[in-house]
């Protein structure tokens, strides 16, 4: 297992504190975590208010099951995500669902992507990542890890030894090339 980062040493020593019953601890994991773990309740459940509810029922799991938090097994943040992804799928299936007649299925329309939406995606992927790609390597980094890993800048910023300052130029410059590779294709 890799060394944990300073971010998730942080939170590990949190996790810690809220087990003994640390209120300002928890506000504190509260604060670092709720906008991922937001996240990845509102893709699963997409209603936000449903979305809200949940969270704030996993921050209070997370609250109870603290003193069961292993660092050895995992780090902070994806147990707090396996908490959040699991109550969220739990709300999801506890949803009920629309019965239909059968005879009622043939006037139903299809919403999902046409079938041609498959083959643009594929193509905006290749896209992106070609632009990417083309990028300095310190740049596409630091773009994957804010936008895919959704990790801070100020996290990032640790990680890679650098002034949030230079870290946020990173990303812009990055992307502003992007975006003149990606509008360079269209043409």
């Amino acid at each position: 297992m890799n060394p944990p980062s300073p971010g998730a040493a942080e939170l590990s020593a949190l996790l810690l504190r809220v087990a003994d019953g640390d209120a300002a601890a928890f506000q504190a994991f509260y604060d670092r975590t709720s906008a991922k773990l937001f996240g990845v309740i509102l893709r699963i459940l997409i209603e936000r208010q449903e979305s809200e509810d949940v969270l704030q029922d996993v921050y209070v799991s997370i609250w109870r099951k603290a003193a069961t938090f292993d660092p050895a097994k995992a780090s902070p943040i994806t147990w707090a995500t396996t908490i959040a992804r699991n109550r969220a799928i739990d709300r999801l299936r506890a949803r009920p669902r629309a019965q239909v007649p059968v005879e009622q299925a043939y006037d139903l329309a299809d919403d999902g992507p046409a079938p041609d939406a498959g083959l643009s995606h594929a193509q905006d992927t290749q896209r992106l990542n070609a632009a990417l790609a083309a990028l300095e390597p310190r740049h596409a980094a630091a773009i994957r890890a804010c936008y895919f890993e959704g990790i801070t800048y100020d996290e990032l910023a640790t990680r890679e030894q650098v002034p949030v300052g230079t870290l946020k130029s990173w990303v812009r410059r990055g992307l502003i090339r992007m975006r003149g590779a990606l509008e360079g294709n269209e043409a």
